[in-house]
């Protein structure tokens, strides 16, 4: 795996396990769901058991979303969220943002042009980006909603690099799962893995990502 850092022109990221902390706040959940059976196991085991279950939901989850996308009935699950965001289904100021990921995009910024490239509706990443301040360092928000297909089509990318003025070429694509890799590979440009959400070292290894980083925040040192 290799990285062409002087190829960049621009940068950009997907929200979910990469900015924001996704899969910590959903093993949270799935601890709350399975605390009732506290009592039959260790309390040590229950947080190794609600990871497990979240990780081995993500590929099933993602390959769900593609073919709703395929048959053109993603559009319909973004109604669907969206109505029942507006009758408080989804709580506001609900997410979780990754440690670091502030200083990374504040430091990015000054350098490259960069957008949100994410299969988030667009109402729920607005959300996200207002609620830490977020939107000020994206000249571009690509959403599920904004091109006829979403991740891992190459369309969003491809969107996106027009938005930005740059080449499909000179873009980097950082996400956590083998959707953002595939994304980046389809449309030609770098891909960066981030190992801070739902996708394994393996799968992002084996999607070919240039480059594998512990953390998002950890561009700040590698680009800034």
């Amino acid at each position: 795996m290799t990285l062409d850092k002087h190829r960049i022109k621009a940068i950009c990221f997907d929200i979910d396990g990469t900015l924001s902390d996704t899969d910590n706040q959903m093993i949270a959940q799935v601890q709350r769901w399975l605390a009732p059976l506290r009592i039959f196991m260790d309390q040590e085991a229950l947080p190794i058991i609600a990871r497990r279950v979240v990780m081995a939901l993500e590929s099933p989850v993602n390959l769900m979303y593609e073919w709703l996308d395929r048959l053109n009935l993603d559009r319909i699950l973004a109604w669907v969220m969206d109505r029942f965001a507006g009758r408080g289904f989804r709580k506001r100021n609900q997410f979780l943002l990754i440690e670091g990921v502030v200083p990374m995009l504040d430091s990015l910024s000054k350098k490259y042009p960069l957008a949100i490239v994410s299969a988030r509706d667009e109402n729920s990443a607005l959300q996200f980006l207002q609620q830490f301040k977020l939107i000020r360092y994206f000249k571009a928000i690509i959403t599920s909603q904004t091109c006829p297909h979403t991740k891992p089509y190459a369309q969003p990318l491809l969107f996106a690099a027009e938005r930005l003025g740059v080449s499909p070429k000179g873009i980097l694509m950082v996400g956590d799962t083998y959707v953002d890799i595939k994304t980046g590979k389809r449309a030609g440009a770098q891909t960066l893995g981030v190992l801070c959400g739902f996708g394994t070292e393996k799968e992002l290894k084996r999607e070919g990502a240039d480059m594998l980083l512990p953390s998002t925040a950890d561009l700040k040192e590698l680009l800034g």
